[in-house]
């Protein structure tokens, strides 16, 4: 473990050779450097024993074997690496800098394309480009930064530093663009809606407060788009989606950054049985394009995907894991009790939930739908015509953690005033606005419409095998650092 000393006088040695590197009137921070290939591409189309091929890439310097007359580097950009070959022969005029770079410098490079007699595809360099001082040490023997909270706070360096780091945020951005494209060629819009909003609405949590000062307003960070994705449906958007940010001043965990990314999706004249069938086809697509296999492993778990996934009953559930019949409140509250769970003064149906999550989620593994939730956790959603104590909504677990949730939306706005005003009950004076500007929009006429949000950052967990939220979010939120 390399200390601050050591690390200050390394600083101090590659401040000397920047210092050398001026003094030979090269700009150490070079400029535009145009017609590089990526060096996979370079790789890919190389033929043996043709002598007229050349190449141009640029790079990071990640390895470096100096023998003296003739310097071996590995570049390593955003497809891959390639070695660079440089002799004092071939770079008379520029070996001065060549004996100047270090690792972590990232340099253009160009010449003839070959083979060393090891067999590995080399650049042979007639012409050496300095890019990028890099004034300070690289990871030691560039075997990877591993400190796990070095690599979050230091996120560029863990990029460059750790190959596997990189290829996981690449599949993050294309799986994010997989979603995008299957939504748009089923006939989605996508939109953008408010990040700052006057009433913290759409979904129970502890907003972010703000200010804005020509205003002299206080604002909330949105903890969910929702109520302004369902005033578009109103507006005759038949189907919309955003690929969004959102905020929720709650704790830290594996599964927990306070800012995330959830798509929601709204489809008029649906339900959420029609919501089940779309966040199948769009996981699945993920699995079929970005995974091996349907069998996905994460962490000590093996997930299967093969479809059609378990679709159950929370009641049944609950029956299942805690022995509990829903309408036996008085054995949830003594199984509450057995399990130490705060239970006094808390509602029967809070009760209900809080037995739930002790006991079933942790037996939900394989990708299972939970069905059928009770009405009075559901504010925003319509209930079942054959049993209005239950709400037509799902929740889709996967690994032992909620990706999805979906509501068969409600649209009437007597019930849903009246839902707001039992929500609102309780919460902080400063929380409880009705968002009145909603009913009336509900007054207009919303269609039938059923609506989904998917945990972006959870969903590329699972499918990246990333067991920590902070492993997919390129820089999650993080405690200061010490000293």
């Amino acid at each position: 473990m390399v200390n601050a000393e050591d690390v200050s006088k390394f600083e101090r040695q590659r401040q000397e050779k920047l210092s050398r590197i001026k003094e030979f009137g090269i700009d150490p921070y070079g400029g535009r450097y145009e017609g590089t290939e990526q060096s996979e591409d370079i790789k890919r189309r190389f033929k043996d024993a043709d002598e007229s091929q050349q190449a141009k890439c640029a790079g990071r310097i990640v390895l470096l074997r100096d023998i003296g007359k003739l310097i071996f580097m590995t570049l390593r950009d955003r497809s891959g690496i390639i070695q660079i070959g440089l002799s004092k022969k071939l770079l008379p005029e520029q070996w001065g800098l060549v004996k100047l770079l270090e690792l972590g410098d990232i340099i253009g490079a160009s010449g003839q394309l070959g083979k060393t007699k090891t067999g590995e595809i080399t650049i042979w360099a007639d012409n050496v480009v300095l890019l990028s001082k890099c004034l300070l040490p690289p990871p030691e023997k560039f075997h990877g930064l591993s400190d796990i909270d070095q690599r979050y706070r230091q996120r560029y360096v863990d990029l460059w530093a750790n190959p596997e780091v990189m290829e996981r945020f690449k599949n993050r951005s294309a799986i994010v663009s997989a979603i995008r494209e299957f939504l748009n060629s089923e006939g989605f819009l996508e939109v953008e809606t408010p990040m700052m909003q006057t009433i913290a609405g759409g979904a129970a949590a502890k907003p972010f407060v703000t200010h804005h000062n020509s205003l002299d307003m206080d604002l909330f960070l949105r903890i969910s788009p929702e109520l302004f994705l369902k005033r578009l449906l109103v507006g005759g958007m038949e189907k919309v989606f955003e690929i969004n940010r959102s905020f929720r001043n709650e704790g830290l965990s594996r599964q927990h950054n306070p800012e995330f990314t959830m798509l929601e999706v709204y489809q008029a004249y649906g339900d959420y049985n029609v919501m089940m069938d779309l966040t199948e086809e769009i996981i699945g697509l993920c699995v079929e394009k970005y995974c091996e296999s349907e069998q996905v492993r994460f962490g000590d778990l093996t997930i299967d995907f093969t479809r059609p996934w378990r679709r159950a009953k929370y009641s049944e559930l609950l029956k299942e894991y805690s022995g509990c019949d829903i309408d036996d409140i008085e054995a949830v509250r003594a199984k509450a009790r057995q399990l130490e769970l705060h239970q006094k003064d808390m509602d029967d149906v809070v009760v209900i939930n809080e037995v739930f999550e002790a006991t079933v989620e942790d037996n939900l593994v394989a990708p299972t739908f939970v069905i059928d939730y009770p009405a009075a956790l559901c504010p925003l959603t319509k209930r079942k015509k054959d049993n209005p104590k239950f709400a037509e909504r799902f929740e889709l677990f996967i690994a032992r953690m909620e990706l999805a949730n979906a509501y068969t939306e409600l649209n009437d706005p007597a019930e849903q005033y009246e839902n707001f005003l039992t929500q609102l009950r309780g919460q902080e004076e400063s929380l409880t606005k009705m968002d009145r500007d909603y009913i009336t929009a509900l007054k207009y006429g919303m269609p039938p419409a059923g609506g989904l949000g998917i945990g972006i950052d959870r969903l590329v967990m699972v499918l990246t095998g990333a067991t920590s939220i902070r492993d997919v979010v390129l820089f999650p939120l993080l405690r200061p650092a010490k000293g």
